[in-house]
């Protein structure tokens, strides 16, 4: 007789281009058939990208709820209806919610929370950070498990909001490498214009991505190339965000407006980042970049800045990563002319410890009720 698959029920805020949506469907396509039963619940699908990403056997919810709060009896009468043995959730306000949530749900469920960022660094720019960082000491210790990207996301949850050791672990997140190869194989006209005209000296392209907020540091960025003096520096930004309009006026207030060009969100930004000299990392903080590792498996090798969070334990790990000496731009300037003058290449980097299957592995372990297995960055912790 075949054991019971286990019942999962993942909640997340939305299917739009970020790198916790990209997680959560390649976790959805690699997870054991055998050992799960796969149900997604997304609290509002509008803007969303991934729909056509997601596996046909995943029982696919739309609670309709443009926010989280909107969302909290649809929460609890999901949950309540999919009777799942295992909730998995992420992205940090979800997971709080869930945490407060918890003595409205059933008790037989285990409620997994997949955190994806420094939570001391995220409160410093919210209102009210003392009462947001009350509410982690008193709730998240509910959840049964809370997965960490990174050591120092598990170190700051443990020291900071007192969450037991026991309920900490660490998976990185998975690369599905061969999926990003032959992405990153298809067309797209990367020259945009920055060819320049002849005679000139030949354009040093760089790409950076993520959402174009104050954390992923894009101003640093605009601000180095325009300390750098390099005018033959073209930049790609993949991304959209609250700060473009303001991004965009540094930009010309700077004088390098026709330097920088913003794209919006790519749906593939691999084929960008495989036609790229390199790849800029300008954040001030990172849970775990993972489009750090993305760039790497493109052959393309990463500039970035030495942010709190889990970039260190990937250049540490991996070959490629240039990592600028502070947070800072003329830190990050430095590191530009410094790359432009030796413009080397990534190759193959051996990035087998973060291969999806493998790390699928241990996310499996967790929601059967084990522990994964020593990982990359949970050597030596």
């Amino acid at each position: 007789m075949q054991p019971q698959r286990r019942r999962v029920l993942f909640l997340i805020p939305t299917l739009a281009g970020g790198g916790a949506e990209r997680v959560i469907v390649t976790l959805l396509n690699h997870l054991d058939r055998s050992k799960f039963d796969l149900s997604l619940a997304v609290l509002d699908t509008r803007g969303a990208v991934f729909l056509d990403q997601l596996p046909p056997d995943v029982t696919f919810l739309d609670l309709r709820a443009s926010r989280v709060r909107y969302a909290l009896t649809k929460i609890v009468r999901v949950i309540r209806q999919a009777q799942p043995h295992v909730v998995f959730s992420t992205l940090g306000h979800l997971n709080l919610v869930l945490s407060i949530l918890r003595p409205f749900l059933p008790r037989q469920t285990a409620y997994v929370a997949r955190e994806t960022a420094i939570v001391s660094e995220s409160l410093k720019t919210v209102r009210a950070a003392k009462l947001w960082a009350l509410a982690y000491r008193k709730f998240y210790a509910r959840f049964d498990k809370v997965i960490c990207q990174s050591l120092y996301m598990r170190d700051d949850l443990a020291n900071n909001f007192r969450i037991p050791a026991s309920k900490l672990t660490v998976i990185n997140n998975p690369l599905d490498i061969e999926k990003i190869r032959t992405f990153a194989s298809r067309p797209v006209e990367f020259d945009f214009g920055f060819g320049g005209p002849p005679g000139k000296k030949r354009p040093f392209h760089v790409v950076a991505a993520g959402r174009l907020s104050k954390e992923k540091g894009f101003d640093l960025l605009i601000e180095a190339v325009a300390l750098s003096g390099l005018k033959h520096l073209k930049v790609t930004v993949l991304g959209d965000g609250p700060l473009r309009a303001t991004l965009e006026q540094l930009a010309s207030t700077k004088g390098v407006a026709d330097q920088i060009r913003f794209i919006g969100f790519q749906k593939n930004p691999y084929p960008f980042m495989a036609r790229a000299h390199a790849f800029v990392l300008c954040s001030r903080h990172e849970g775990f970049p993972n489009v750090v590792l993305e760039a790497l498996a493109c052959g393309t090798p990463v500039i970035a800045t030495p942010a709190v969070g889990g970039i260190h334990e990937i250049a540490r790990l991996v070959q490629g990563v240039q990592l600028a000496s502070a947070v800072s731009v003329e830190a990050l300037s430095a590191e530009l002319l410094k790359f432009s003058r030796s413009e080397p290449r990534a190759g193959q980097i051996d990035l087998e410890r973060f291969r999806a299957d493998k790390i699928v592995r241990d996310y499996e372990r967790v929601l059967a009720g084990g522990k994964p297995q020593p990982g990359a960055c949970q050597r030596g912790s």
